[in-house]
């Protein structure tokens, strides 16, 4: 399943449509959710029925389209399973219940209720809220796929205006030639990630940069009278600049998670708890800003389009393990050298890295000794080849 992502450009009128479709997809989605807590033992079949009963008893939600309305209920009955699997997996802290939603900003179409054009530049809504017709802005073409392939069109508002998605159903295979490298790589603060070769790149800190218009449009939004048009106008020129820094962050991600994938045939990373690491007051802002948690899903994400070895390791002791003889140095986060008894003097984060790869060929169950590993595409000869200096390009 892959996602295109354009522009909906259109009349002011359109739009003020499109917040009604929104509306009552959130609507509709509190309802089901409402009926599931006064029922036991809901079924997603009982959720469709409940659908057709809400638009029979509401004729302004009766215009949304029918599988629209089921989708709305498919994203109530997700919040119900991910609460339950949060029990059944006895998950720590609060196990998130399912809410009811206030600002919803998207509404979710399957195969009907929409319609592309012949030349697949725009977009019609053909269910009773009659939105119109709208053009698509964007780079990519909707003419390599069938329409039988689009299963489902998701409508977003954003800051800077509204997008359509389209969800096809098609796999994603990229072809890559074997580099017969394999790297570790530790991701920090200081740098965003120092691999097994010593190679660092640098942490671009977006929102850093970005703080002081942000505090300026902050006072801004402050300053003006609750409710008038220029305290909206104000909130939307935050929220747009939130909005860029949000995209520069993964964009980051995806261009260094690509570099990462196309130079190396085995990649290490050490799976981190975000979640858990937040929780300190005084790196929270940082940890946040470096976005660990998107380029590790982007990582294994394109190592599978692209046919790579990508593998998670625990993070226990990866900065204090000695990556030459093994011995436990202990050191505080303030000390970014490591240097043991046995003469290895290594950067931090360049001997976490090289724990980390051991630790994934183990995990893989790659013998460091062998030559000529087949588990890593048959590329990998060994971790002194993998690790003799060579460098990949950013």
């Amino acid at each position: 399943m892959i996602v295109l992502e354009f522009k909906l450009k259109g009349k002011p009128q359109q739009y003020r449509v499109i917040d009604n479709m929104i509306r009552t997809a959130q609507f509709i989605r509190n309802k089901a959710l409402k009926y599931w807590m006064e029922n036991q033992g809901v079924k997603l079949s009982d959720l469709y029925k409940q659908c057709a009963v809400i638009a029979k008893e509401f004729e302004w939600a009766g215009k949304l389209n029918s599988m629209a309305r089921q989708a709305s209920a498919e994203r109530a009955l997700i919040a119900i399973q991910r609460f339950f699997a949060n029990c059944k997996a006895k998950k720590p802290g609060k196990k998130g219940f399912p809410q009811f939603k206030k600002f919803s900003r998207t509404v979710e179409y399957k195969t009907s209720g929409w319609k592309l054009s012949s030349d697949k530049r725009h977009l019609a809504f053909t269910d009773g809220f009659a939105a119109g017709s709208f053009k698509l802005v964007g780079s990519r073409d909707l003419h390599f796929y069938a329409p039988d392939e689009i299963k489902r069109v998701r409508v977003i508002r954003r800051a800077d205006g509204y997008y359509a998605q389209f969800c096809i159903n098609v796999e994603r295979v990229e072809e890559a030639l074997p580099t017969g490298k394999a790297i570790g790589i530790d991701l920090g603060l200081n740098h965003f990630l120092t691999d097994s070769t010593g190679t660092t790149v640098p942490n671009p800190r977006h929102l850093r940069k970005s703080e002081k218009g942000l505090r300026i449009a902050q006072r801004r939004v402050s300053s003006k009278k609750k409710g008038s048009a220029n305290h909206r106008k104000a909130i939307n020129r935050l929220a747009r600049k939130h909005l860029k820094v949000s995209r520069q962050r993964k964009d980051f991600a995806i261009k260094t998670a690509l570099c990462v994938v196309k130079s190396s045939d085995f990649i290490a990373y050490e799976d981190l708890q975000v979640r858990n690491m937040v929780k300190n007051p005084h790196l929270a802002k940082s940890i946040s800003d470096a976005a660990w948690s998107q380029f590790s899903q982007w990582l294994q994400y394109l190592g599978k389009v692209y046919g790579k070895i990508v593998v998670a390791v625990a993070p226990q002791y990866t900065s204090q393990n000695c990556s030459a003889c093994g011995n436990t140095v202990k050191k505080s986060l303030s000390v970014r050298t490591h240097a043991c008894r046995c003469g290895t003097v290594l950067d931090r984060d360049h001997n976490a890295a090289l724990n980390i790869l051991a630790k994934a060929l183990r995990q893989a169950g790659i013998d460091l000794n062998t030559a000529g590993h087949a588990g890593i595409n048959g590329a990998i000869r060994s971790l002194e080849t993998c690790n003799r200096g060579d460098e990949w390009q950013q």
